[in-house]
């Protein structure tokens, strides 16, 4: 298989599938199967942009460092975890809805390997804005658009040490925020935070540092400047279907 192809046609948002009610109580995107229900699990995928293309918000050499040594690391310990294993055909999704009872490294590399994913594609140097369903639901669920953001911002900024920050639907399509420790995520079985996400932040040291040092409170501000809003809307819409 060719690890760099990636799937060109389609983004995160645009390809959904529900996971069978015994695998797993919400709905979940899941990149790993294509639109013909084929495994794709073991691609990389490419950068959907340059690495200069976020600046000044997120420079160059931290993005260069972070998706070819950190995201690839993880991608190459994923396989390394699975191989000759049955999961070397079983969608990411499936792998997360048991993965309480697998080893950490497929843990914690699977996680890796599919939060940057979705990290990278909610992120552009385009400029785009929430839909208005979008927002619509954002200011039912946490009162308003300003509640949410403070909300997210907290949720990052107070994360202890390396983990991540999400925007999440849950199964009664209810919008909440919080955050997961390590390379853990709303998929899980593991995870307090359970639901389809829609909008991922990294706050691993190694995300930021080189450009922010120890001010995470300035990479969140500044990430709200890059976000995907096309790619949150798409996946805002199609989980919204499940």
């Amino acid at each position: 298989m060719e690890r760099r192809k990636f799937l060109s046609t389609v983004g995160l948002g645009a390809v959904a599938v529900a996971i069978p009610a015994e695998l797993l109580s919400t709905p979940v995107f899941d990149f790993s199967i294509d639109e013909k229900g084929e495994f794709k699990g073991n691609e990389f995928p490419e950068l959907p942009y340059s690495y200069d293309a976020l600046e000044p918000h997120i420079d160059k050499m931290t993005m260069e460092i972070h998706y070819d040594r950190h995201h690839r690391g993880y991608y190459n310990k994923y396989l390394a975890a699975i191989e000759g294993t049955d999961y070397e055909s079983t969608p990411l999704a499936k792998v997360f809805a048991k993965v309480s009872k697998l080893s950490a490294g497929i843990r914690n590399n699977g996680g890796g390997y599919y939060n940057h994913t979705l990290f990278w594609n909610n992120m552009s140097p385009d400029k785009s804005e929430p839909s208005a369903s979008l927002k619509k639901a954002v200011e039912s669920n946490f009162g308003s658009w300003e509640k949410f953001q403070d909300d997210f911002n907290n949720a990052a900024a107070n994360r202890f040490g390396s983990g991540w920050a999400w925007l999440v639907m849950d199964a009664n399509k209810k919008l909440f925020v919080g955050s997961t420790p390590n390379q853990d995520n709303p998929i899980m079985d593991v995870s307090e935070l359970r639901g389809t996400p829609l909008l991922a932040l990294d706050v691993w040291e190694h995300a930021y540092y080189l450009k922010y040092q120890n001010k995470r409170p300035e990479y969140i501000s500044a990430f709200w400047n890059v976000i995907n809003w096309n790619e949150v809307n798409k996946r805002f819409e199609k989980a919204l279907s499940l």
